[in-house]
């Protein structure tokens, strides 16, 4: 008989799972490891992330990785950028090709009949070999030589059909830089991979974010038709249901906590992995947020949990002398939630502003429904 996970019991599996019921004594690379990679689409929001996730995370030493080239930013899961180890980039990006192409031809594709598709990454490897450039730079170099295309198109072209990694000072811890970009093999100095098993993927997503169905696998991938890939993988998994019916699949020995165990105040990213990677977030996202208006196919907020679930917004404004955080939940705290996750937003802006002289953390009140 299949057993039935509730919604709670369902957020704490996963909460477990993506190291925010309690810090982990891990290193990044062991952290990207696990949870498959961090999506890293903005240049440092992402730090909160690991920082949420980590014992005595020190932010230097993922700028180290970076520069070092042991971790990059690449477009893989869902076309978005994701912060990988850089063996996982070259074995994963592949395997999601599929959703690449999809985008470009859905966006570009009627700008790109008829190019000669080896010329052009012939051309753009050579550009990019000897010097990293931003899309729109990139664009206007092919242009020169394909002056009847579209460079936008021809650069979007490159990004789908070529794996391109952006390259630091972008993405490194107190610093800035222009998105420029580089081929990936040339840059990491490791080979794609073409034999990564997209079994072994989605054994992978199920330890970082499971329990889940065919349709969450395919939400935070992109890929389509993996009801397939779990039928063969079923003799390997435990399946459950879900308190709507949804068949739920996981790994046997993958942590599975009492639905009451406790889940303290956790300040998430505006793009963390936790919101992002279901088709149906009821496991994270609460009634309030919906309320609230936000999309969470548009801009995502900065959300914050309280019991493992998202119970409002943060925002910070941080300066040369002065940094402040502003907690606006969506419904009246009690004085021991207040405490703990006052506490907790202390502790973030000490990260994110330690040369500060005046930091302070404010508790705004919930806004009043009609």
């Amino acid at each position: 008989m299949i057993g039935v996970l509730t919604r709670r019991a369902l957020n704490r599996a996963t909460l477990a799972r993506q190291w925010l019921l309690a810090r982990q004594p891990a290193s990044v690379v062991d952290a990207l490891d696990h949870l498959v990679g961090l999506q890293a689409q903005t240049p440092l929001t992402w730090y909160v992330g690991l920082w949420d996730r980590l014992v005595a995370f020190d932010p230097a030493s993922v700028s180290e990785l970076l520069v070092d080239r042991r971790v990059t930013r690449i477009a893989a899961m869902r076309s978005t950028i994701h912060l990988l180890t850089a063996e996982d980039a070259m074995a994963i990006r592949p395997l999601v090709q599929p959703v690449l192409d999809r985008s470009l031809n859905g966006n570009f594709g009627k700008n790109l009949v008829g190019v000669d598709r080896p010329a052009l990454l012939a051309a753009a490897r050579e550009l990019l070999d000897a010097e990293p450039m931003v899309f729109s730079r990139l664009g206007a170099r092919l242009a020169e030589r394909w002056p009847d295309r579209d460079p936008d198109s021809l650069a979007q072209a490159v990004r789908c059909w070529m794996p391109l990694v952006q390259v630091p000072p972008r993405g490194a811890w107190g610093r800035s830089g222009l998105a420029k970009h580089a081929p990936a093999e040339s840059w990491l100095g490791v080979p794609p991979r073409a034999d990564y098993p997209i079994d072994d993927l989605v054994l992978r997503y199920l330890g970082a974010f499971g329990p889940a169905s065919v349709k969450d696998v395919q939400t935070w991938s992109g890929l389509t038709r993996l009801g397939e890939v779990l039928d063969r993988l079923r003799p390997r998994l435990v399946a459950y249901r879900g308190e709507d019916d949804r068949e739920l699949f996981d790994l046997p020995d993958a942590p599975r906590p009492d639905p009451d165990t406790p889940a303290l105040p956790r300040l998430l990213y505006d793009f963390d992995n936790l919101l992002l990677s279901h088709a149906d977030r009821s496991r994270v996202i609460t009634e309030d947020y919906v309320q609230a208006d936000h999309v969470m196919d548009g801009p995502v907020p900065r959300l914050f949990l309280l019991d493992g679930f998202t119970a409002g917004t943060w925002t910070t404004t941080i300066s040369k002398d002065a940094a402040t955080l502003a907690l606006r939940p969506f419904r009246r705290l009690s004085t021991k939630d207040s405490k703990a996750l006052v506490a907790e937003a202390e502790a973030l802006l000490d990260f994110l502003a330690p040369a500060a002289a005046e930091r302070g953390v404010t508790l705004v009140p919930p806004v009043t429904r009609a």
